[in-house]
């Protein structure tokens, strides 16, 4: 870093020190020094540089103008959409949670619906059930009172203490047969 001041400092300097003539002092004026004839090509310079780019300045600045004005213009309609779009989206939501809530209270009367339809069926079947087991309690009464009565007149009758002859059997059948 400091190599590169004094590289500096050396090239302005140097070429000053060269120039600087010391030997006859002359008296300078407007007349006799080139000053105006200066002024004059550093007028024409900046002229020939204002005709060479000024427009091509021009252009790009207004192209520049143009770039920025067409993204904010996107921008902005993207602002837009995406406005519409929360107001849609908005609106959507309010339209939703009032079918949640519509849904909500026709599953409720329908469960509602639903368990009273089930307890109806449970009573019927119970009560069905409760037929069916009096009846068959009824018919294994009505079975086990028969089978009672059967064990006991065959253990308590048997053929041997009833003597039938043939006359009888013939007074039985003639009696059956007419």
């Amino acid at each position: 870093m400091k190599l590169n001041k004094i590289t500096l400092a050396i090239a302005f300097v140097l070429p000053v020190i060269a120039m600087a003539s010391g030997a006859e002092h002359h008296e300078v004026s407007m007349s006799n020094s080139d000053f105006w004839s200066r002024v004059i090509n550093f007028s024409i310079f900046v002229a020939l540089l204002y005709y060479l780019a000024a427009n091509p300045i021009k252009a790009f600045f207004r192209g520049r103008s143009a770039g920025i004005a067409n993204k904010i213009k996107e921008i902005e309609d993207k602002l837009n959409a995406s406005k519409e779009a929360v107001k849609v989206a908005e609106a959507n939501l309010v339209l939703s949670q009032e079918k949640s809530e519509s849904i909500k209270k026709d599953s409720l009367t329908e469960g509602a619906i639903l368990a009273e339809n089930i307890a109806n069926k449970n009573s019927e079947t119970l009560a069905s059930l409760d037929k069916q087991s009096s009846e068959k309690m009824e018919h294994e009464s009505k079975k086990m009172a028969k089978d009672t009565i059967h064990s006991i007149l065959n253990d308590a009758i048997s053929t041997n203490d009833i003597t039938v002859d043939e006359s009888k059997v013939v007074s039985l059948v003639s009696k059956k047969v007419a």
